[in-house]
């Protein structure tokens, strides 16, 4: 069996985007760092696993039996869960039980499994219920216009709504930057000036920490075969 995997862009302003595969025996891929959370539907056995996913700090191996099938969404910065605490959950999940054998438990309310292609309705009902909530103390803050309030308190809400500092979301999204542009065929020279790095040494430690892969190897990884 072949592993599988799409995804795709939402029309919610809460959802970055939504992911579904399949794994196959092959299965075995290296998970480059993420600055945002993610909310996981597992199936596996014929049971399924729902949990909050925080933000992966560093590049991370992942197993999953063959035959495994999931859907996820991941969120847009500033999103977050009051009643889950997304600092706590650094390179961690929290697993939220299960209400029957086709929904789940979220802040006292029970939910209907979503799936690939109804989510936005699920998200809908989880902000009009003020279960997600959007902080726009982020949004300002990554456009460069930080609001006319304390450096404490913007950074305490930062930290709340991301599970991540800025300077921590900023790397993550660095190392992202420059892969994009190594896949592109840019030069290693002019990718690590591009993304900011300091020289390609500080591009190579950076790459080989959130992404997994040396720039050497990004880019023999995405040649065409």
């Amino acid at each position: 069996m072949s592993s599988f995997f799409e995804g795709r862009e939402s029309d919610s302003p809460y959802i970055e985007a939504v992911w579904r595969g399949l794994a196959g025996s092959d299965y075995a891929p290296v998970c480059p760092a993420s600055n945002r959370w993610h909310l996981l539907f597992l199936r596996q056995n014929g049971r399924v696993n729902v949990s909050v996913e925080g933000p992966l700090t560093k590049a991370t191996p992942v197993t999953q039996a063959e035959g495994t099938e999931w859907f996820g969404v991941t969120f847009q910065h500033g999103t977050f869960l009051p009643s889950v605490s997304i600092r706590n959950l650094l390179d961690e999940r929290a697993i939220l039980p299960l209400a029957a054998k086709t929904s789940f438990e979220l802040a006292g309310s029970s939910f209907q499994f979503p799936d690939y292609e109804n989510v936005e309705t699920f998200v809908e009902r989880l902000v009009r219920e003020d279960l997600l909530v959007a902080d726009p103390v982020v949004k300002a803050v990554l456009a460069g216009q930080p609001p006319e309030m304390s450096l404490r308190t913007v950074r305490r809400r930062f930290l709340l709504a991301t599970g991540l500092t800025y300077k921590a979301l900023s790397q993550i999204e660095r190392a992202k930057q420059a892969a994009d542009l190594l896949e592109q065929g840019v030069s290693l020279l002019d990718t690590a000036y591009q993304a900011g790095y300091a020289d390609q040494s500080h591009m190579t430690r950076s790459l080989k920490h959130f992404i997994g892969h040396t720039p050497a190897q990004i880019v023999q990884i995405r040649k065409p075969k």
